[in-house]
């Protein structure tokens, strides 16, 4: 090749091409100068993998963290007893009787007749051991087992003594 002669053309680049070639020069001129882009992930920057409080965030976890932060383990825990007694306690049991409340580890149930009262009267034992594997130690303490009975007419925990609520209606 003498010096008159001009260098090979190449093909001259466009689209695609030529937005590569352009792209590795910069990450060249890039490296050249110490200033190479970091290497990010699929899902997004570094930054990002870290944890923002303003990123979403699963509804469960969400929750556990809410319950965690209020304190309200004891309340879900409790709720969670009453919410699923036929697990808890069976098929069986739980066809008989209903829970009404578990307060200061107090469990109240309602039996459907005076013979299934007897009955869990007897099984307050079992009950409770059955209760500590669903839930945990220390979620219900005691059981009191109601029979069927008039409607009560008591609300809250504070009583006052009398002959409670009369015939108004005629």
């Amino acid at each position: 090749m003498s010096a008159e002669e001009p260098p090979p053309s190449t093909p001259a680049l466009s689209g695609p091409d030529l937005v590569r070639k352009a792209l590795a020069e910069a990450k060249a001129a890039s490296r050249a100068k110490g200033t190479a882009p970091r290497r990010t992930s699929r899902r997004g920057s570094a930054a990002r993998a870290a944890g923002d409080s303003r990123d979403p965030v699963p509804f469960g976890a969400a929750i556990t963290r809410l319950v965690a932060e209020r304190g309200w383990q004891d309340t879900t825990t409790a709720a969670g007893v009453l919410a699923n007694w036929d697990r808890v306690v069976g098929p069986e049991i739980a066809d008989h009787c209903q829970p009404v409340s578990l307060l200061d580890g107090e469990l109240v149930l309602v039996a459907e007749s005076t013979a299934w009262a007897t009955q869990l009267r007897l099984l307050t034992k079992t009950l409770l051991s059955r209760i500590r594997e669903h839930a945990g130690e220390g979620v219900a303490t005691k059981i009191v087992v109601r029979g069927p009975a008039q409607p009560d007419w008591r609300k809250g925990p504070r009583r006052v003594q009398g002959r409670g609520p009369r015939d108004t209606y005629g």
